[in-house]
């Protein structure tokens, strides 16, 4: 059986094929072959019906069956739409609007669910517990309470069998990308289920409250020293995976001009000071927290910026930064060619064929940028540009850079609301030529020298190794070569055609000598026939002269076929 052998997932995997048809998808059922699990009833026909007319766009209804098949599966859109090398940007555009918002569930639960992780009376551990949560999504919720010490905290519980309907959701979305995996390829989506399986592991990942815990402790160790930034405090004895504590944050959202002027605080001086801070965490320590929407980012009473929810954490390895570096380089050097070769270094994968053209491309992406005013075109716009190249291009660029690239639009939207003449460039700009420095310095130069002669070293020194590894393996018989002809196909149909016409004629021979034979051997005696033929001999005749004329037909058809 397909879905792990059981009537429950054959149940589920029939709902969700039959939300997909629902919405208009009946080419996707029946030519991926999911139409043979529905029931007779529910069998869809392979074009969409006349009385199907939708109203939203099919980019529109894609969305629409990811928020009817619930929060799962809006995380999987969340993430596609990180994903340009993937996705088109309408559907991108699409994906950006689903929210992961549910219900929250009973405080009484969440209580039973703290006591049970901690184990202890929930009066043991607060003095106060707010029943009322100050937020919920598919996860989990947070409740505002007060520790035993005195401490204001927040409470972040796990929803009850999150994890388990987490773990079948992944399951049923594996097992259909199993089954539509070649309708993927063919749309050009090379490895779909390597992107379910890191969609898989990043979501479990938030299922461990564990895993945001070390995210803050490694925030509070990497930028201990930088004054400008607080990060708050995780109560490690008081975490688990479904229970996580972590310090209250007094203060106002970064946006709210009102509060920030009430306290004198310049609101122009919080949008260069919070976008600094973004930038040496992408690049100069490359971690960073990925998603800094205002409610997430909190400007204190004395001015220091306080940053909250670490469950999105991003990460850049040294060569990415100095790639990621030139692109805005080169972005304000106006110079396509260095951002061409940048983007390309940045790529895991691409389908680059005519360079030139993909340069011409980044031309124009970058005249229009640094052509037009700032009220034409931010980094947001840039970013749907840049997405549009990848898709074209088919870059395969690591998720982390469009998260950063996300991260640089929403920060600029925001900084525009503290300070409307704000230049987000400009700012990066000092940040990318000390990253070119670096990566051309005479100590990270002899460091690369020195890596590269190691593994030249390294190749050298295995190389033997391998060769005999290799012959052995081909002693054993266990080395297989794929070859694959091309240009080939039009010759091997040729001999085909002519392997049948010969296979034909020695059949239609054969039948003409069996006739002759009878006729022959039933001229001294008394055979039945008609007009003195044998009925033998007549039907190896008529069969003879039947595949003849087939003969005749084809090689007429074939002629018209040549001329055309």
């Amino acid at each position: 059986m397909l879905f792990n052998n059981t009537i429950e997932n054959i149940g589920r995997i029939r709902k969700l094929v039959e939300v997909i048809a629902k919405y208009g998808f009946e080419d996707f059922v029946v030519s991926t072959g999911l139409n043979n699990i529905l029931t007779p009833k529910k069998k869809v026909k392979g074009q969409l019906s006349e009385e199907k007319k939708f109203t939203h766009s099919r980019w529109e209804r894609i969305r629409l069956i990811m928020e009817e098949l619930g929060p799962t599966y809006i995380k999987l859109g969340q993430m596609l739409s990180n994903r340009p090398d993937l996705v088109p940007e309408p559907l991108i555009k699409e994906l950006e609007k689903l929210q992961d918002k549910v219900p929250p569930f009973s405080t009484e639960l969440a209580r039973q669910i703290i006591e049970t992780e901690l184990g202890k009376p929930i009066h043991e551990i607060f003095v106060y517990f707010d029943d009322k949560p100050v937020g919920s999504a598919s996860i989990g919720q947070v409740h505002r309470a007060r520790l035993i010490d005195g401490d204001d905290v927040v409470v972040k519980v796990q929803r009850p069998n999150a994890k388990k309907q987490v773990l079948a959701d992944l399951s049923l979305i594996k097992e259909f990308v199993k089954l539509t995996e070649n309708y993927f390829i063919k749309a050009g989506i090379l490895n779909p289920l390597e992107i379910v399986d890191t969609f898989s592991k990043s979501l479990q990942n938030e299922l461990d409250y564990f895993t945001e815990a070390r995210n803050l402790e490694q925030f509070r160790t990497l930028y201990k020293d930088y004054e400008d930034l607080y990060i708050p405090k995780p109560f490690r004895d008081l975490t688990t995976k479904k229970v996580l504590i972590i310090e209250f944050i007094s203060g106002c959202k970064i946006n709210d001009l009102p509060t920030l002027k009430s306290w004198g605080i310049r609101p122009p001086q919080i949008a260069k000071k919070g976008l600094n801070i973004y930038l040496k965490q992408i690049f100069e320590v490359g971690v960073f927290h990925a998603d800094p929407h205002p409610g997430n980012i909190l400007i204190k009473p004395n001015g220091k910026i306080a940053l909250i929810d670490f469950g999105m954490v991003g990460k850049l390895v040294q060569s990415q930064k100095y790639a990621f570096a030139g692109v805005f380089i080169s972005l304000a050097n106006k110079d396509a060619k260095s951002m061409a070769t940048n983007l390309r270094r940045l790529s895991i994968d691409h389908e680059i064929n005519d360079m030139r053209a993909f340069e011409y491309d980044l031309n124009d992406l970058i005249q229009d940028y640094m052509v037009l005013s700032d009220d034409d075109v931010g980094v947001r716009d840039f970013t749907a540009r840049l997405q549009k190249l990848t898709y074209k291009y088919k870059l395969q660029i690591p998720g982390v850079i469009f998260l950063i690239l996300r991260s640089l639009a929403i920060l600029e939207g925001t900084s525009k609301q503290l300070d409307p003449d704000f230049d987000v460039l400009e700012n990066i700009k000092p940040y990318g030529i000390k990253l070119l420095a670096e990566q051309y310095s005479f100590k990270n130069v002899s460091n690369e020298a020195s890596h590269a002669i190691a593994q030249a070293f390294t190749l050298f020194y295995n190389l033997p190794l391998e060769i005999r590894d290799i012959v052995k393996q081909v002693r054993k018989g266990k080395i297989v070569l794929n070859t694959r002809q091309i240009g080939f196909e039009n010759y091997q149909k040729q001999q085909d055609f002519i392997a049948n016409r010969l296979v034909l004629a020695i059949i239609i021979g054969a039948l003409i000598i069996a006739a002759a034979l009878s006729y022959g051997s039933a001229l001294d005696r008394d055979v039945a026939g008609l007009f003195g033929i044998p009925f033998f001999s007549l039907i190896c005749f008529l069969i003879a002269g039947f595949l003849g004329f087939l003969i005749f037909i084809n090689d007429y058809r074939s002629g018209r076929n040549r001329n055309q």
